[in-house]
């Protein structure tokens, strides 16, 4: 089985953690998991990796942090995407289709054979 090196993602992290606050506000584990459910496994993103696409979203203004309910005796920080952020996934979604467009003109035939 292929597995996705972390090259091929590297460049989508951002895409994958806005679209993941477009369905509203959450935190890293919550991000962490629903990542790792919605890609059925395939792409068990590294917290190290998660970390620094959200400073990386931030420092862009695409995100904004707050400070959320304490749960087990810490607060938990809360992702929030901004109206910035969701203009920024819609370039990076019509970015994505034109990127698979031409991939797919060089490998189907490939594929096929």
């Amino acid at each position: 089985m292929v597995e996705l090196s972390s090259d091929v993602m590297r460049g989508y992290n951002d895409v994958i953690v806005l679209s993941v606050l477009a369905q509203g506000d959450s935190y890293g584990y919550e991000i962490s998991r629903r990542i790792n459910e919605r890609s059925g496994g395939r792409y068990p993103i590294k917290e190290t990796t998660l970390y620094s696409t959200f400073a990386r979203l931030e420092r862009s203004g695409y995100i904004s942090s707050y400070v959320g309910a304490e749960t087990f005796g810490r607060q938990r920080t809360y992702y929030t995407m901004t109206e910035s952020g969701r203009k920024y996934l819609l370039v990076k979604c019509e970015e994505w289709q034109l990127a698979k467009e031409v991939i797919e003109a060089f490998i189907d035939k490939i594929i096929e054979s």
